[in-house]
């Protein structure tokens, strides 16, 4: 087989938006480790005097609206979508929504998952981890090895960002809506959400600039191969509804 077969072939398996998006992310990840910009940005929220980060960890106002308070909101409301989708699921609405409710539901719990697995393994510090902000580590990234006279007594797990992975699983609900108008409605609000809460862990110096893109990015390339899998199988359950009713 030539390997324009096996290209054609490779892209006929995977959609072009997948492929786009994987190619996104590499590119993504080899632009953020091999440069400055993490550093760059992460200064601009360190007092360097005072040793402190821009933003209190332990204020209690925006730690409750940024951390606490929306991971409880977010918890509610994905189990009460994960309920209509088992108890309920021969309510109209509910079968109207039913594709876009499963690639959200799917969303919510393997963009976590998969972000969480990543940072048990890349053993990559946080900013407040660093010698340069007053912590112990060097900084390295997830393409950069330890110095070998460093001694690490345990492994840290910073990338990419776990907090904003919640947010950025919401881009799935551009599946939901039917509208034009109202998808790009529900990505561009989710992207806020994904970012409101990435910024706060970076004000507060849990996480580089690199960690939340690659989080971003990451969650659309999951929601995507989700949401490739989920709708054809929609499709053939709805054409054979038709043909019973037939």
């Amino acid at each position: 087989m030539t390997a324009r077969r096996m290209l054609k072939g490779f892209l006929s398996g995977a959609s072009k938006e997948i492929i786009l998006t994987g190619i996104l992310l590499l590119c993504s990840i080899v632009l953020l480790e091999y440069s400055n910009i993490d550093i760059w940005v992460q200064d601009a929220f360190y007092n360097f005097e005072l040793r402190q980060w821009i933003l209190d960890r332990d204020e209690k106002i925006t730690r409750f609206i940024f951390y606490d308070g929306i991971k409880k909101i977010f918890i509610l409301v994905m189990s009460l979508v994960l309920i209509g989708l088992l108890f309920f699921r021969k309510i109209k609405l509910i079968q109207v929504y039913q594709e876009g409710l499963l690639i959200l539901c799917l969303s919510v719990i393997l963009i976590p998952s998969v972000v969480g697995i990543l940072k048990a393994t890349t053993n990559v510090p946080c900013p407040r981890d660093i010698t340069r902000y007053n912590g112990r580590y060097p900084y390295v990234t997830v393409l950069t090895p330890y110095p070998e006279n460093f001694q690490q007594t345990e492994k840290i797990r910073c990338f990419p960002a776990g907090h904003a992975s919640g947010g950025f699983a919401l881009l799935s609900l551009f599946f939901l809506f039917k509208k034009r108008k109202n998808r790009f409605i529900a990505l561009f609000s989710a992207t806020i959400i994904g970012w409101a809460l990435g910024g706060y862990k970076m004000l507060i110096g849990d996480h580089f600039l690199s960690h939340t893109v690659v989080t971003m990015i990451l969650a659309w390339l999951i929601i995507l191969i989700i949401a490739k899998n989920v709708q054809p199988q929609s499709k053939k359950n709805r054409s054979e509804l038709i043909l019973l009713r037939q």
